[in-house]
């Protein structure tokens, strides 16, 4: 996201730009398949076990989803940054590495929480790439749920059901009261700064 937007141009921004966005209009089975056939593919050229089905292989399946969707989301924030704020700190003295974790960072928090908790979310309800690439003694919960849920409704589905439900609400409980108070907070800060002037 960060190479999109502050690079707007260099060779090959189109296909990196399509690459990064091609999950988003894929089907999941698409997806699944080829990461299947190139792991295969790969492991066959290296002769190396790294790449063997099981939690290595889901794990990349489910950053190459969750990839493409933080970066819709982090990006749209990045656009409407104020490229002043990051000039004005290069202007006090500040190196490129400073000026993105003094300045670039914070701004962006927000959004980069966003992106975590979408990506967790489709993370945690994705079965279709896991079934294709995990492998024996690998499995993700959605699988096991999955599985269960096909030989009949157990307790044990809805309990694991019942404890995600509570999870994700105590969680967006958290998560509003920490923005409210942050909003209050902040202004609380610009009613201060007005009063100061």
């Amino acid at each position: 996201a960060f190479t999109l937007v502050k690079y707007r141009r260099f060779g090959g921004r189109t296909l990196f730009s399509g690459m990064v966005s091609a999950p988003l209009v894929m089907p999941e089975v698409i997806i699944g398949l080829s990461l299947l056939l190139m792991l295969v593919a790969v492991q066959r050229a290296t002769g190396s076990n790294l790449f063997d089905r099981g939690l290595m292989t889901i794990w990349l399946g489910h950053l190459l989803l969750g990839m493409a969707y933080a970066t819709v989301v982090i990006q749209a924030r990045l656009v409407d940054l104020n490229p002043q704020l990051e000039e004005a700190a290069m202007d006090l003295g500040a190196r490129p590495l400073q000026v993105f974790v003094l300045v670039t960072l914070p701004l962006i928090l927000q959004a980069l929480a966003s992106a975590w908790l979408l990506t967790f979310s489709l993370s945690l309800d994705d079965v279709v790439v896991s079934a294709f690439l995990s492998g024996p003694g690998s499995t993700t919960m959605p699988l096991v749920i999955f599985s269960r849920a096909r030989l009949g409704l157990n307790p044990s589905v809805n309990a694991v059901a019942t404890v995600i439900i509570a999870i994700v609400a105590v969680c967006v409980t958290v998560g509003s009261l920490l923005i409210a108070r942050a909003e209050r907070r902040r202004a609380a800060e610009i009613s201060a700064a007005q009063r100061g002037q």
